[in-house]
């Protein structure tokens, strides 16, 4: 009978140096891989999330295209103050009035305050926006002018008229100065 109880009290002891020393640290390193797995699993399904919002979003702005393209347009990256004048001595010759002097003025950075803890409207995107001043010197009727002011509002271009001050002409029938401040805005 002694024998029996040597034998299991080895057994015993045999089985749990197996148990503490080889099988134990295989399941915790099981249990942690298995724990590795389940969060790889939750970030790659918050990934395909992601991806498919991106998506969604894609195809709501390409509905958007012509505006964006719109807006592109009205807001230019450079100002190409030449290509600028080049389009107000066109649109002042289509209306009659005749472009007498041009004087540009001042590039300064747009400031608007946004909301504390937001970006501003005007940082957001391809960088801070910029308005320039120039100052016209037009000569003319005033249906010419008119006229003029017309085709400036519908431009595809971003132009703010900020000030219009107009001279009566000596002679009742001789032209009117319309001397002009206008802003345009770039990126």
């Amino acid at each position: 009978m002694k024998n029996y109880s040597f034998y299991t009290l080895i057994i015993f002891l045999l089985s749990l140096f197996l148990i503490s020393f080889l099988i134990f640290p295989k399941y915790q390193k099981f249990n942690s891989l298995k724990k590795e797995i389940l969060e790889k699993e939750r970030e790659l399904s918050s990934q395909g999330e992601y991806f498919e919002t991106l998506q969604k979003t894609s195809e709501e702005l390409k509905k958007y295209e012509t505006s964006l393209s719109k807006i592109g347009a009205a807001l230019p990256k450079n100002l190409s103050l030449p290509e600028l004048l080049n389009f107000m001595q066109k649109a002042s010759s289509q209306s009659g009035l005749f472009l007498k002097e041009i004087s540009p003025a001042l590039t300064a950075p747009l400031e608007k305050s946004a909301p504390e803890g937001q970006a501003s409207p005007n940082t957001v995107g391809r960088g801070e926006i910029k308005e320039t001043r120039i100052n016209f010197l037009l000569v003319g009727s005033y249906p010419d002018f008119k006229n003029f002011l017309f085709i400036l509002e519908k431009s595809s271009r971003l132009i703010d008229i900020e000030n219009v001050s107009f001279s009566l002409p000596k002679e009742k029938e001789g032209p009117s100065n319309f001397a002009i401040t206008i802003k345009v805005y770039s990126y």
